[in-house]
C-alpha cells in the first residue's frame, strides 16, 4: 500500500497541526526552547520542531513525556487518540474501520504472513524491504498503522471470527532473517490457539491452488453485506460490487478446501519451525 505524506490527507494534516500548536503553546508557556524540551524528553530539536509544525505524528511516549515536563495536566496526553487516528492515511483508516465492523474476516496470503498476524519485527522487515525504500518516518507510520489494526485480533471477548489461509511459501520465506521468521511462526502457533481464529496452510506440493491470482481479504459486516480488500504492488482497493464479491467468496471456499485443516495446519507450522 503506498504511503501518503501527512499533508496529502488534509483531515490527518489538520489534526497534526492542531496537536503541534497545543504542544508549542504549552512549551512557550513553560519558557522552554524546542532544543530544551527535546533534551528533557529524549528527542532531538528537529523532531520537536517537526511535531510542532504538524509534519510528524508524535508517538505516545513523546506526548506523555511532553505532558509531564510541560506540566500540562493531561492536556497533551489526551491527544493520543486523535494522533493515533491521524497517524496513517485515510484509506488505511477506512480499512481499519471496516475490520472493526466485521463479524468475520477471511484472508488468503501467498507471499508474506498476513498483516494482522505479523510480529512488529517481521512487519518492519517487510516495509524495510520495499524498493524504492521508504523513509524512516514512512516506515514508522506504516508500522504504527499495522499494529493498530492488529488490536482487533487481540480483542476480548472475541466478537470477530478469523480465517487465515497461507501458502506454504509465505511461511518459509525468511523475511528479516532466520530468528525473525522463527518468532513469527511461534506467533502463528500462539494465535492459532484462539477460539475465534483458524489458520490453515496450503502446502506447496498441492497440484491445485485456486489462489494463484494473489492475496485478498473478505470482510463480512454486521449489517449483512460483504466487502473485499485487494492489495497488489502499489494498488490497494476495496471491492463492494456483488459480482466480484461472489467470485472471491467462491475462490476462498475452494482455497480453504485445498488447504490443510486447522489442526493439521498448526502441526505443519510446527514442522516448518523445526526446520527453520
Amino acid at each position: 500500500m503506498s504511503v501518503e505524506p501527512y499533508g496529502a490527507d488534509e483531515e490527518s494534516a489538520a489534526v497534526l497541526r492542531t496537536v503541534g500548536r497545543v504542544i508549542k503553546m504549552c512549551r512557550e508557556r513553560a519558557g522552554l526552547t524546542q532544543a530544551a524540551l527535546g533534551a528533557q524528553i529524549g528527542y532531538s530539536e528537529e523532531q520537536v520542531s517537526s511535531v510542532e509544525r504538524g509534519r510528524r505524528a508524535p508517538m505516545e511516549e513523546f506526548l506523555d513525556a511532553a505532558d509531564r515536563v510541560l506540566e500540562a495536566d493531561g492536556l497533551i496526553s489526551a491527544l493520543k487518540g486523535d494522533v493515533e487516528k491521524a497517524r496513517f492515511p485515510k484509506k488505511v483508516r477506512d480499512l481499519a474501520k471496516l475490520e472493526a465492523e466485521a463479524v468475520e474476516i477471511c484472508a488468503y496470503d501467498n507471499s508474506v504472513v498476513n498483516g494482522l498476524l505479523q510480529t512488529e519485527e517481521y512487519l518492519r522487515a517487510v516495509f524495510d524491504s520495499r524498493r524504492p525504500a521508504f523513509s524512516e518516518d514512512e516506515v514508522d507510520q506504516l508500522v504504527a498503522a499495522r499494529l493498530a489494526r492488529q488490536r482487533i485480533v487481540e480483542g476480548t471477548p472475541p466478537c470477530t471470527a478469523f480465517s487465515f489461509v497461507h501458502d506454504e511459501a509465505a511461511l518459509r520465506r525468511r523475511v528479516g532473517g532466520k530468528m525473525v521468521l522463527r518468532r513469527q511462526l511461534e506467533r502463528l502457533l500462539d494465535v492459532g490457539q484462539r477460539r475465534n481464529v483458524e489458520i490453515q496452510v496450503l502446502p506447496l506440493d498441492r497440484e491445485d491452488n485456486a489462489g494463484l491470482g494473489g492475496p485478498f481479504h473478505l470482510l463480512r459486516l454486521r449489517e449483512g453485506s460483504t466487502v473485499a480488500h485487494n492489495e497488489v504492488q502499489r494498488t490497494s482497493r476495496l471491492i463492494s460490487e456483488r459480482k466480484e464479491i461472489q467470485i472471491l467468496e467462491l475462490r476462498y471456499g475452494v482455497i480453504r478446501a485445498q488447504a490443510l485443516p486447522p489442526r493439521e495446519s498448526l502441526a505443519f507450522i510446527e514442522k516448518i519451525l523445526g526446520e527453520t
